[in-house]
């Protein structure tokens, strides 16, 4: 796409303050207090804002959260992997997903709060997400992944990744904007988290997601946080409004436990009522959205070894399958594939590759993060 200078000096315009359009929001009365961690004078001119685009207006008010944030979600747009790294490029990409999302998906705005072009060029994507994370305080409520709309940022980036992995000028980008995001949002390294992690989708692609365990090594270094401070594990806090790979393996342990759940990978009406029974008959505080926190993890999921079979090995098994082993198949018997395809996956997150299905092994399966992924000592 060819975008006239004229159009490009707008940029230098808008950042001096001039045109800038004013956002329609629902709930800004809504009382919300700063995290300490927010920089009200970060420095933000890198990411292009809606006006500097050229975003069309929303086609409905947009609102604002009423709840904390807290974590981002990483997503690809399953559009072509373009060798066209240029600034135009990127004007159009921000341009074309925002028609796509309001005329083809028929959403207020664009979907995401940010994108992340190929070339690098990191653009705002929901109107008033740039302001949000200028404040530190609330976000935008997005339309990127249904249940976790209010209280994560999401984050588009150009391409599609199955088989193949990001240009070096994204994946950089994409460093600074989550470091960014989390600095201002009082956020860790540890809250990064792909899109199949609560939705039933190829989003963010395999070979996108076997990259993330070193995208967070690299935020984690940027925003210099100690090991100590990082937790043992960091599961993902699923609740009854998401549905993804992992709610089927919830499924596969609760009916290991005993409870006639269906593994269907939709966070029904029977995994919410098993979710909490098994909480308050271990001891746990039940939530009211049966949401999944660590203490609930941690005694559903039980060790496994070569030895073991039923339904826990399925679980294991469906969750390698859906996240891109395709060699291993759902028998609930711990095969040969099953086996390797453990190791592989302990050794992206620094566990010791034996193959046994220990509690740590359990979280990074399912989606999360586990401290000894970010130690350098090895």
């Amino acid at each position: 796409m060819h975008v006239e200078q004229s159009e490009l000096d707008r940029r230098t315009l808008l950042r001096a303050g001039l045109g800038a359009a004013t956002v329609a929001v629902v709930g800004s009365e809504l009382a919300f207090p700063a995290t300490a961690h927010a920089d009200p004078g970060a420095d933000l001119d890198w990411i292009y804002s809606c006006d500097e685009w050229g975003a069309r207006p929303p086609k409905d008010p947009l609102v604002v959260s009423a709840i904390p944030t807290n974590k981002i979600i990483v997503h690809h747009m399953a559009f072509p992997n373009v060798t066209d790294y240029s600034e135009a490029q990127a004007i159009k990409l921000a341009r074309d997903c925002q028609n796509l999302h309001i005329d083809g998906n028929g959403w207020s705005d664009t979907g995401q709060h940010f994108t992340v072009s190929r070339g690098g060029y990191v653009l705002e994507g929901r109107r008033g997400s740039l302001e949000r994370l200028q404040a530190g305080d609330r976000q935008m409520v997005s339309a990127h992944c249904p249940g976790e709309n209010g209280r994560s940022i999401g984050i588009e980036n150009e391409g599609t990744y199955v088989t193949e992995t990001p240009p070096e000028a994204l994946l950089d980008s994409l460093v600074k904007l989550c470091t960014t995001i989390c600095r201002q949002y009082g956020l860790h390294a540890h809250d990064i988290f792909g899109h199949w992690d609560f939705r039933n989708t190829l989003c963010p692609g395999a070979a996108f997601y076997r990259q993330f365990p070193m995208l967070r090594r690299r935020v984690f270094a940027e925003l210099g946080t100690a090991l100590a401070d990082v937790p043992a594990r960091r599961w993902p806090d699923l609740w009854r409004f998401v549905g993804s790979p992992s709610v089927r393996a919830v499924q596969y342990l609760l009916a290991h436990h005993g409870y006639a759940v269906t593994p269907t990978s939709v966070f029904d009406a029977a995994t919410v009522a098993a979710v909490q029974d098994w909480q308050a008959r271990n001891g746990i505080p039940v939530d009211v959205d049966a949401t999944l926190t660590t203490p609930t993890w941690e005694t559903l999921a039980p060790e496994l070894d070569q030895h073991a079979s039923g339904l826990p090995v399925a679980a294991v098994q469906f969750i390698l399958n859906a996240k891109g082993y395709a060699e291993v198949t759902v028998t609930g018997q711990y095969d040969h594939a099953t086996r390797e395809a453990v190791k592989d996956v302990q050794g992206l997150h620094g566990l010791p590759d034996n193959g046994k299905v220990s509690t740590s092994t359990w979280c990074v399966l399912v989606g999360g993060v586990v401290r000894q992924s970010f130690r350098t000592d090895d």
